[in-house]
């Protein structure tokens, strides 16, 4: 895969692949489902608050419509970002939203790199306050399981499209403290990557910088700043240094100003942090969209703020090959968390211009 050397970073955007109805989302949350209906039903939960959040060039699409996929990756290649890293779900053998990352594979469609996240997490309803009911549980059987995931997604490591780090497979794993040893799926997964014919793997897990990842096996990490649910309680378990304005039993959501994540997403990554530690962006949050008064918001998002952001972050590991100098974009088109990149009908294209600005030298 060609990495353009006209950049600061290779920006990845992780890409939700949850648009489109499956069986399971009939069964928990009615025919139909998707995340668009929890985007469509959102209201304003206080004075400034801003929702709903409307797509604009894109619309409320289908991922299953190859059109749309074409579009997306038309956007984000003329905009800065080099490959989508798609969510990948599997539980112990089973896929869920499985769909457009493999019509991607099978079609050969669109030609714009990708790789892959595995999201290994429980699903429960927390995110509608149903925090005791489990929809489908993360299990780790061992290594024939891990040997089954990898050939599993083998066939996406051997296509031209995905991206690579010195040659090897990259592949990020989203809570790499659930696994029950994760030394023993990197080793085992680095060796089925050379019996592949690869250099070995490139293993990020999503982890602070005060983490490291190379004493359980991974080769970085990234802090993309908004934890885990199951690690974030909305009242006494606030973020990073964010102060809070206001709490929940005032009957809001909890809301931190953007500009304080902002300003933490860059500091925190320390001198010579970018050896192991991939810097992150982010465009936007508010989930209130999936969780009302539960949700946080992060207020206060501009596109100018934005650019700032990415204007500082492009300035980190400039001493690192190109080759391995990975900024992590979360996220492309997270529409329930207000976390996206994709035009919408307030700001248009105002976040994606302020990313091709900064990342393009």
């Amino acid at each position: 895969m060609e990495i353009i050397v006209d950049k600061r970073a290779r920006v990845l955007a992780f890409y939700l692949p949850q648009f489109h109805p499956i069986p399971e989302n009939d069964e928990w949350w009615g025919r139909g489902f998707t995340e668009w209906r929890n985007v469509a039903k959102a209201r304003p939960l206080y004075g400034r608050h801003y929702q709903p959040r409307i797509p604009a060039d894109l619309g409320m699409y289908d991922l299953r419509v190859p059109e749309t996929r074409a579009a997306q990756a038309d956007l984000a290649r003329a905009y800065g970002v080099e490959a989508f890293c798609y969510w990948h779900y599997w539980f112990a053998g089973r896929r869920i939203l499985e769909r457009p990352f493999n019509d991607v594979l099978r079609m050969k469609e669109p030609n714009f790199p990708f790789c892959l996240a595995w999201a290994n997490q429980t699903w429960t309803g927390i995110w509608h306050g149903l925090h005791d009911k489990i929809l489908i549980e993360q299990t780790y059987p061992g290594r024939e399981d891990y040997i089954a995931h990898f050939r599993a997604v083998l066939p996406a490591f051997l296509d031209d499209r995905y991206v690579r780090v010195d040659g090897k497979p990259l592949f990020y794993v989203y809570v790499p403290k659930e696994l029950p040893n994760s030394r023993e799926f990197t080793d085992l997964w680095r060796e089925l990557a050379l019996e592949a014919g690869f250099n070995g793997m490139y293993l990020i897990a999503a982890g602070p910088s005060t983490w490291n990842p190379r004493q359980h096996g991974f080769d970085a990490a990234v802090d993309t700043g908004i934890p885990p649910v199951d690690h974030w309680h909305p009242v006494t378990r606030p973020i990073a240094r964010i102060k809070w304005e206001w709490k929940n039993f005032l009957g809001r959501p909890n809301i931190a100003r953007f500009e304080d994540v902002s300003d933490d997403f860059v500091t925190r990554v320390g001198p010579a942090a970018h050896v192991t530690q991939h810097a992150s962006l982010i465009p936007d949050f508010d989930n209130t969209p999936r969780s009302g008064i539960n949700g946080l918001v992060l207020d206060g998002s501009t596109p100018q703020l934005f650019r700032e952001q990415v204007r500082r972050v492009m300035e980190l590991g400039l001493d690192v090959p190109l080759e391995r100098r990975l900024v992590f974009l979360k996220s492309w088109n997270e529409w329930a968390e207000s976390n996206y990149m994709e035009p919408d009908v307030r700001y248009n294209h105002a976040y994606l211009e302020a990313l091709r600005d900064e990342v393009y030298i």
